[in-house]
């Protein structure tokens, strides 16, 4: 992985802090910044800009990963997360989360730099299939709307598919606007006049 990324670590043991921020500089990583309070923790993200985010709860409470999960949904970064125990209920929390690496009695310096490239390459695989998704449900919605515009098109003025079409195109073209966004104005120019 890419040694210039800023890397935030969240931890309030000082020596397991210095034990992932010397894995991290052993892996050639040099922007290391540690937190060790979670007071303010969204602004410090925010004002840190991070990369990526290690977080270390070494007896978590339930309440305390929760507020880990909710800061995890928020900020939308690659996250590794280092826990001394954990339940499935907690597991399955960390992943509806988005927390990238969910690493349970695994603290050790070697291991912070393949789990943190793992953190990182599961983010990127997920932010790819949530763009995917996106993507598809908006191309979805825009042919639906082309459709329904197509729809006016033949009832109002007796043309085949294909002509309406060609019409919502030449039209688009004409305009120096997008096909879909011809669509949508005659969606909505038909809505009002009630047709």
């Amino acid at each position: 992985m890419e040694s210039s990324l800023s890397i935030l670590v969240i931890d309030d043991n000082a020596i397991r802090a210095a034990i992932i921020e010397q894995g991290l500089r052993d892996a050639g990583h040099d922007k290391v910044v540690v937190v060790q309070t979670v007071n303010g923790l969204l602004r410090r993200i925010a004002d840190a800009n991070p990369d990526v985010i290690v977080i270390d709860l070494e007896n978590p409470k339930r309440d305390q990963l929760e507020h880990m999960f909710q800061v995890s949904r928020a900020v939308q970064r690659p996250i590794a997360m280092f826990v001394d125990h954990s339940d499935s209920s907690m597991i399955e929390a960390a992943v509806d989360a988005g927390v990238s690496a969910y690493i349970v009695d695994g603290l050790k310096r070697e291991r912070v730099k393949p789990i943190l490239d793992m953190a990182i390459s599961r983010f990127r695989a997920y932010s790819k299939l949530t763009q995917d998704l996106k993507d598809a449900r908006t191309e979805l919605a825009d042919r639906k709307t082309i459709d329904r515009a197509k729809g006016i098109l033949m009832k109002t003025k007796g043309l085949s598919e294909q002509q309406a079409y060609d019409l919502l195109r030449k039209t688009a073209m004409s305009q120096s606007r997008k096909v879909i966004e011809v669509a949508q104005s005659l969606n909505i120019a038909s809505g009002l006049l009630g047709d």
